[in-house]
């Protein structure tokens, strides 16, 4: 019979082809606890969640993928039984059915009432990541071609700095990785609830923290907010990814969490360091500017 052929077929194509990727797999490395400050090559899955916006992100990722695998079960289902009951050595003349009412309200109102549920938890999600109801400390982000300027604007800190892309030979040298490590990391305390925002002074750019599930567009004229808690102590990367020009693949962020009296005694020290001077100020005004 027809069915038999096409089952024979793709037996054949999961002995042949999906059985050996699926050793293949196997043998990939996940993502896991104990490395959780960067991506691994050939990685598989995410990158463990390290603040509450992500761990919700990850939540809602897994609802959905619960659903889709459903609806995805429910339309082989429907494929095989209609393969097996209306094969055309059983019904040699074909059924001239034009409507099915029924049928027609039920395919219209379930992917209605599953887009609902889908957008419930979705809508929860974004309100949840839109800005910090709260914040303990604010932290300015401004992209440039080809690197970041950071900005610790509340009273009791203000200074500011600039984050460039570590060398090939510095990062060996220094046992960091490539393309993620830079001169001037980012420093927060782990626990505190930080307000970050997020300008431009040329073209798009896009500070994405896949660790935080912080990403947010840098846009010349134009501040947009987020925020994140960072929940465990360690060095966390993100680059930029909205393609910005010839160097966007060496704008990297890297983000030290650290205790919270780790980080006051690195402000009163990064203060003496990177205290904003006049000029400094009227660069960086000149730059929003433009």
């Amino acid at each position: 019979m027809g069915w038999r052929r096409g089952f024979g077929h793709a037996k054949d194509l999961a002995v042949r082809i999906i059985l050996p990727l699926l050793f293949v797999l196997a043998g990939l490395p996940l993502a896991r606890a104990d490395l959780v400050e960067q991506p691994l090559p050939w990685q598989m899955g995410m990158q463990p969640a390290a603040s509450p916006v992500r761990e919700h992100i990850d939540a809602l990722h897994n609802e959905l993928l619960v659903i889709i695998t459903l609806i995805t079960i429910f339309v082989m289902g429907l494929l095989l039984y209609v393969i097996v009951k209306f094969d055309a050595k059983k019904h040699p003349v074909p059924s001239k059915t034009t409507h099915a009412p029924i049928i027609e309200v039920l395919w219209t109102v379930l992917p209605v009432l599953i887009l609902v549920i889908i957008a419930v938890p979705s809508f929860k999600l974004m309100y949840y990541m839109d800005h910090a109801q709260h914040a303990d400390m604010t932290l300015k982000v401004t992209g440039h071609q080809w690197y970041w300027s950071y900005e610790y604007p509340d009273k009791d800190l203000g200074f500011g700095f600039d984050s460039n892309v570590l060398s090939d030979e510095d990062a060996a040298k220094q046992g960091r990785p490539r393309l993620l490590a830079t001169d001037n990391p980012v420093v927060v305390p782990v626990g505190a609830v930080i307000r970050i925002l997020v300008t431009g002074t040329d073209v798009f750019h896009s500070w994405f923290m896949p660790a935080m599930g912080v990403q947010e567009y840098a846009v010349i004229g134009r501040v947009n907010e987020s925020w994140m808690e960072v929940t465990n102590p360690g060095t966390y990367f993100g680059q930029c990814n909205q393609i910005c020009g010839i160097n966007h693949p060496f704008m990297p962020i890297e983000i030290r969490a650290v205790s919270k009296d780790d980080f006051a005694k690195w402000a009163a020290d990064a203060k003496k360091k990177f205290a904003l001077n006049d000029d400094s100020r009227l660069r960086l005004a000149a730059d929003a500017a433009r």
